[in-house]
């Protein structure tokens, strides 16, 4: 009875660890794209509320009306200065991510790698054993036919 290679058995841990990463890539990414989706929303609000003030530049406001505008602008720009670092970070985390997946890649790679080649040296061997045994029984013919 054949004994299965402890190989394919470390291979199969890497795959499962590569699909792990993977799935922690993914989830990382789609956490970037919500935070670059909201810094893009908070932007875009900022925006529009800037051209409504640009409208409404040559009505005259009252002082709390002006310091309500700069307020809110001040709270807006501070919400978005929070986005903007919640978005650097989860660059940084798909960043770490990514790294962390192409190493389980590299890592499943090379026990295939090391497989491959245990497997053609496997091949090699039995094909020198099969020349061999040709080689034996051509020469015992051979013998025979002389023989006769």
């Amino acid at each position: 009875m054949r004994r299965t290679d402890p190989l394919l058995t470390v291979l199969k841990l890497n795959k499962e660890a590569e699909e792990q990463a993977a799935l922690q890539l993914k989830s990382a990414q789609l956490e970037q794209q919500k935070h670059q989706s909201q810094l893009d929303a908070l932007n875009n609000y900022r925006l529009e509320y800037m051209k409504q003030m640009g409208e409404n530049q040559g009505k005259t406001l009252s002082a709390s009306q002006y310091h309500s505008f700069h307020e809110f602008i001040k709270q807006v720009d501070q919400a978005l200065l929070q986005q903007v670092n919640a978005v650097k970070e989860a660059e940084k985390q798909t960043g770490y991510r990514q790294v962390y997946w192409q190493e389980k890649q590299q890592k499943r790679k090379a026990v295939e790698l090391l497989l491959e080649k245990n497997a053609q040296k496997a091949q090699q061997l039995a094909n020198k054993k099969e020349q061999k045994a040709s080689d034996e029984f051509a020469m015992q013919q051979f013998i025979r036919k002389k023989s006769r």
